[in-house]
């Protein structure tokens, strides 16, 4: 009889009794902490040789409230959650995605009249294609929390094109973050750590471009292989046949106004309103990509083309001017963060505003509407609550005292060891070390004021000190249950963390030997910038 494995909830809650347990056998220090400028905003970060014991503070009944604290401080990422979750659930209610869906495979079927893609095979052309993109997005920018209303929609193309969920989520999960992993001038791990490291800022490149191919390619292969074995077994269509773009009835399409649907022409006049003053306002965006930046008119330009969009797309059915709509909050989500600093908060509100829109859109009643909403919160509230618990363990770590005690011991272990030794060793501390910190900056703050030193007392670059943070950050993202993105993610997919980590788990085998060999050649070779 197989081995039963436990509920998520259950496998949380024994980790969350584990982390107060090594309270108890741990003991308790901390580094001293001073806040230095890094690329112009603050950062606390720990003083080398200033690790001192204090009063321990073992967890007991802490452990049973470790689920109200966690939920605390995940509670953005929860927010953004119940939020994505509601509106999806309208949209989907509203069949604007099954149809959207079902036209763009019909559309890529379509393209295997094309000799090239019979030898390629369209759909894995698709993932490999959509994963690239979010891949570049998390090595620019860190594309990471921003991925989790993406999994509602690839989810379902994913079933359409005859594959699994999996393959939905890895799709823009983690093909975000194999591009975080191999970040080349994402600001909130590289730019943080080469600035407490004292290094120039997205120096080193050459061989960060190398590795991001290399971890491309390894990630993209397996989610490739994965996709072969499942192919066929996803879900699809009764019969196979998908819904047509041209089977929406009269009166799903609207009352029509010289072409338009009149509750879309009103919105679209309105949204265009709105960019237009936006324009006049804020004139040109700057659009910040790692030290570099360039101006773009960005609303003027959506003031012009958003309007063409709705009438070639959308303009004579809501169905589609929800799909338009999404485009677009695609856009303004990739702008707001790149131009202007966004983060959960206005990404939540982004979304909360394009769920009433399509709600107008549908001209839905507000009871209807609110109803649906609670249901897509309801369906995804055992997500929320997982995020919670996971927050949990890092709290019952913290409040321990037990943290920078880790942090000093594996430190101190790398002093006798050789170079490559030493390098890869950091990377597996990091790794480890991502399971209690899942914040990229967070951890770049807490490890470079002590990796940076130790690497010059024992003949070490600091550039691949970065790197061996780099790759533990990154890699671990994808498996870590402390990760609210990761949680996030999976959650809205309906895939329980356990399934998920064999799933996930060769991949990590995978990127850990390629993180060794990367980081090993990093030191024969001594690459430039090294």
């Amino acid at each position: 009889m197989p081995m039963r494995v436990p509920n998520t909830f259950i496998l949380l809650f024994g980790i969350i009794v584990l982390a107060g347990l090594c309270t108890w056998l741990i003991g308790a220090g901390e580094y001293e902490r001073e806040v230095i400028d890094v690329g112009g905003s603050t950062r606390e970060v720990l003083v080398p040789q200033s690790y001192h014991s204090v009063d321990p503070a073992p967890q007991t009944w802490e452990v049973f409230s470790a689920f109200y604290d966690g939920f605390i401080r995940q509670a953005h990422i929860i927010a953004l959650v119940f939020i994505v979750g509601g509106v999806f659930y309208v949209l989907q209610e509203s069949k604007s995605i099954e149809l959207g869906i079902s036209d763009l495979i019909k559309r890529i079927k379509a393209w295997d009249r094309l000799a090239l893609f019979r030898l390629v095979q369209v759909e894995y052309f698709v993932v490999v294609l959509v994963m690239l993109v979010f891949s570049t997005f998390g090595a620019i920018y860190g594309m990471s929390e921003e991925t989790i209303p993406f999994v509602l929609v690839f989810v379902p193309f994913a079933e359409k094109m005859g594959f699994d969920r999996y393959v939905g989520v890895s799709m823009c999960f983690i093909g975000a973050a194999l591009g975080f992993a191999g970040a080349l001038l994402n600001p909130f791990t590289i730019g943080i750590a080469q600035g407490i490291a004292q290094l120039q800022p997205f120096s080193g490149i050459g061989y960060r471009i190398i590795c991001f191919l290399a971890i491309n390619a390894v990630g993209i292969g397996y989610v490739l292989w994965y996709a072969r074995k499942v192919k066929g077994q996803g879900t699809q269509t009764e019969n196979g046949q998908h819904e047509s773009a041209n089977s929406e009835s009269g009166e799903l399409r609207g009352d029509l106004l010289f072409g338009w649907n009149k509750r879309v022409l009103i919105l679209t006049v309105i949204i265009t309103l709105l960019f237009a003053v936006l324009a006049i306002q804020l004139g040109t965006t700057s659009f910040q990509i790692g030290q570099s930046s360039f101006d773009f008119p960005f609303f003027l330009l959506s003031t012009l083309f958003f309007p063409l969009w709705v009438y070639f797309i959308g303009r004579s059915s809501f169905r589609y001017f929800s799909l338009v709509l999404l485009a677009w909050v695609v856009i303004l989500l990739i702008a707001g963060v790149m131009a202007y600093g966004w983060y959960i908060r206005e990404i939540s509100a982004l979304f909360f505003g394009f769920g009433i829109l399509i709600g107008l859109a549908w001209g839905v009643k507000g009871d209807d509407f609110v109803e649906m909403f609670f249901k897509g919160v309801a369906d995804i509230a055992p997500a929320a609550l997982v995020i919670g618990f996971a927050g949990g363990i890092v709290e019952i770590l913290e409040n321990g005292k037990v943290i920078d005690s880790i942090l000093m011991g594996i430190a101190s272990l790398l002093d006798s060891s050789s170079n490559t030794l030493a390098l890869n060793s950091m990377f597996i501390f990091q790794s480890f070390l991502n399971v209690f910190i899942p914040s990229g900056s967070g951890q770049a703050a807490l490890t470079m004021p002590i990796m940076a030193p130790l690497a010059d007392l024992i003949g070490l670059s600091r550039q691949a000190v970065v790197l061996a943070y780099q790759f533990g950050d990154g890699f671990t993202n994808m498996i870590t249950p402390t990760s609210g993105v990761l949680i996030g993610a999976i959650g809205l997919a309906k895939i329980p963390y356990p399934k998920w980590f064999r799933f996930i788990l060769p991949l990590q085998i995978l990127l850990l030997l390629t993180g060794f060999i990367l980081l090993s050649l990093a030191v024969f070779l001594n690459p430039t910038g090294f």
